[in-house]
């Protein structure tokens, strides 16, 4: 029985060997043919992506691979924690750049370089001792360092400033929109069309997450996180607590209108009120003197000459 199913797998086997062999020999033209066409293709796709990729500028072929990997190195350096907090910073003013936490970070580097370097090439150049130039260098250092900080913190504010001095305004289109019989979702996208700036790119930005699934009290809560403006998180704590209580929408658009136009009002009060201090340093440092010269130049003169 064992070797009639030898014989048979023998058989099979043999059978299989030559019809293989019988298709290789009729149709061995044809398949040298379709692998050199399938190579040709391969290589034309591969030139085709080689030129296009040499029409690219310099920066965009060698530089921005560079910088990929050097962001990727930083980013890997970092704590989880440094790198979340850093994120939400970013995001607070608005990724300028499209910056990533190792692209700050790179960022930060260059900035370190640049001055460190221009402090000791100053010094250098001036010709100063040892220790005035380890000052000159630590002090380029600091100021590589903290500033992208600066500049970043000052988007930030510059992102909530705006967005609480457009807030009220937004408000009063939301409030008329959804009492005119239009939905609050749709409201929004009237809102979005009309308003532009950062705070109608939050909202369409809230909206793309609503189509793609996510519940609008997610939404406007993580908008609220990520602009971090005080207006704006209490708009949206009363939208939530209006939607879990079933309050009606335009009765809660209605009082934070009235109640974000106060405290808009309040910041100009309290901008005017902080004017005559500011106003003291440029007086005292610029205008008075030049007043003393003007008015007791001419007596401090004669009083001269009569000495």
């Amino acid at each position: 029985m064992l070797v009639l199913y030898l014989v048979t797998a023998f058989v099979f086997g043999s059978c299989l060997l030559l019809l293989t062999g019988i298709y290789q020999l009729i149709f061995r033209d044809r398949i040298l043919i379709a692998g050199r066409l399938a190579q040709l293709q391969k290589n034309e796709q591969t030139t085709v992506m080689l030129r296009d990729e040499l029409k690219l500028p310099l920066w965009q072929r060698i530089g921005k691979p560079l910088l990929g990997k050097l962001t990727n190195i930083f980013t890997r350096r970092m704590s989880s924690e440094k790198r979340i907090l850093l994120y939400k910073r970013l995001q607070a003013a608005g990724k300028p750049g499209g910056l990533d936490p190792g692209g700050f970070r790179l960022l930060q580097g260059i900035s370190i370089l640049l001055l460190t370097g221009g402090a000791a090439a100053l010094g250098l150049s001036r010709g100063l001792l040892i220790k005035d130039l380890a000052l000159l260098l630590i002090a380029g250092f600091i100021f590589g360092m903290l500033l992208p900080e600066f500049y970043l913190s000052s988007l930030i504010k510059k992102r909530r400033e705006e967005v609480s001095c457009s807030l009220p305004d937004m408000l009063d289109l939301l409030t008329v929109s959804v009492e005119a019989g239009l939905g609050f979702d749709l409201a929004l996208v009237k809102v979005t069309e009309r308003f532009p700036g950062v705070l109608s790119q939050e909202l369409g930005r809230v909206l793309q997450e609503m189509k793609l699934g996510r519940s609008r009290r997610e939404a406007l809560q993580d908008m609220a996180e990520r602009v971090g403006a005080e207006d704006l998180s209490a708009f949206v704590t009363s939208l939530v607590q209006a939607d879990q209580l079933g309050v009606g929408i335009g009765n809660i658009l209605r009082v934070q209108s009235g109640e974000m136009r106060r405290k808009r009002r309040q910041r100009a009060e309290e901008q005017a009120m902080k004017a005559p201090v500011k106003m003291l340093i440029p007086l005292v440092l610029f205008i008075f003197p030049a007043l003393f010269v003007v008015l007791l130049g001419p007596a401090l003169i004669q009083i001269m000459k009569n000495l």
